[in-house]
């Protein structure tokens, strides 16, 4: 494996082309292990950036994409439909809350987002009420990288703030401030409904991520505030989005985080997990009320189309992922995993440079006093054994659902050994 043609010429996320941070070869991977060009090998407390719920390499999830491409790997869906995304609709439709009946297949969550927020301005546009085409978002936010879901992150502190001025504004309340076990109180939603109250002429859509605010800092908030917002959205008519690309399929302990607090979204996005970790895929789905409203409208069609929508080897996989977690005792398997999470990583509350410590479903986080020098510390992490990739303050992990408790409690320690060093 060629590293310096990966250091001259790939450009990796988030990161320098002038100053490029050290990158690990992965020849394979399998279970909960990434196994290192220089024969290392790590449990990948990540998931693949929370995807691969299954771990790697799984032969199921193997053979429904071998089975799939003796038929067919892609085909357009303008005009055309086929098993697969038709097997896939049938679950999410039954899965998720009522009313959303309608799924728009896209290639990614950023790109799930957009979409939603074009569902949200088209349903209010076919109404005449074109003025209605800002978005209500929260701090502490993050939606995704494209441009109108850029425009939905927080503007502050989040990642994007150097495009501001490019934008389309939109407007903010602040982050939900009561934590997901915490008495709740009304004045929590004082931000959001003053929002609601000066702006509902002109709002198309509320969005928020359900539970977990998760890339503006892994903050768990209470599922009251969601109900809460679902209450506000109808008394000043105005849509809600909910973005499930990081909380879908049980990440939180609830298969969809909506769950926590018996509530159905106007729009949903789902991605990151839907295909198991395997192929890049996301949805949007919608009431029948928002897709016919929209249909009924100027364009008579929603105004979006990607070349490789539902794309047949994503939504094989994606069925066989969906059947193997609701055939797994996955909810036991997090209830584990939380309790495992609770339970190790709660000596480093007595850390003087730890701020805090924070579990719900198989999310664990250690949240520090000062932020990390990532280039610093992952290498610490791959001479532990673990493979774990901080951001800012927060030292955290989601690891696959399948992860045995030897190796989560390898996880935990590789985390702690390191964080002692930062002292």
């Amino acid at each position: 494996m060629n590293l310096n043609i990966d250091q001259q010429h790939i450009w990796h996320p988030y990161s320098s082309t002038n100053d490029p941070s050290p990158v690990y070869g992965v020849t394979s991977a399998n279970g909960v292990y990434l196994n290192l060009e220089d024969g290392r090998q790590v449990i990948d407390g990540m998931s693949s950036w929370w995807c691969m719920l299954h771990g790697y390499n799984h032969p199921t999830l193997n053979q429904a994409i071998i089975d799939q491409t003796h038929k067919m790997a892609h085909v357009m869906f303008g005009g055309l439909t086929h098993e697969p995304a038709i097997n896939l609709t049938e679950k999410l439709v039954k899965l998720t809350p009522l009313p959303l009946q309608h799924v728009f297949y896209a290639d990614s969550g950023s790109v799930a987002v957009e979409v939603a927020l074009k569902m949200a301005i088209q349903f209010w546009q076919a109404q005449g009420l074109d003025n209605k085409k800002r978005i209500l978002s929260h701090s502490r936010g993050y939606h995704g990288d494209t441009f109108g879901a850029m425009s939905v992150c927080d503007p502050v502190t989040g990642m994007h703030h150097l495009f501001a001025d490019s934008l389309m504004p939109q407007h903010f309340a602040e982050a939900p401030q009561c934590g997901f076990d915490e008495p709740w109180h009304d004045h929590y939603c004082d931000s959001i409904r003053q929002q609601l109250s000066e702006h509902h002429h002109e709002l198309a859509a509320i969005i928020i991520e359900p539970i977990v605010q998760a890339a503006g800092g892994m903050r768990f908030y209470s599922p009251h505030y969601l109900k809460a917002l679902r209450q506000l959205c109808d008394e000043f008519n105005v849509l809600l989005i909910v973005d499930e690309i990081a909380t879908n399929f049980g990440r939180t302990g609830e298969l969809f985080g909506v769950n926590h607090a018996d509530i159905s979204p106007d729009i949903m996005c789902l991605g990151k997990a839907l295909t198991g970790g395997y192929m890049t895929l996301a949805a949007t789905m919608c009431s029948a009320h928002i897709a016919q409203t929209i249909c009924n409208g100027e364009a008579k069609a929603l105004m979006h189309g990607p070349t490789f929508m539902a794309n047949p080897l994503a939504c094989a996989v994606a069925n066989a992922s969906i059947e193997l977690l609701l055939d797994s005792p996955w909810q036991q398997w997090i209830q584990a995993i939380a309790a495992q999470l609770t339970q190790e990583l709660a000596e480093c509350l007595e850390w003087p440079h730890v701020a805090g410590v924070r579990v719900l479903g198989a999310i664990g986080v250690i949240e520090l006093k000062v932020p990390v020098d990532l280039a610093t510390i992952q290498p610490l992490f791959v001479e532990q054994g673990v493979w774990v990739r901080p951001f800012g303050k927060l030292v955290y992990i989601m690891p696959p659902f399948v992860i045995s408790p030897t190796e989560l409690s390898q996880l935990t320690l590789g985390m702690k050994q390191v964080i002692k060093t930062l002292v």
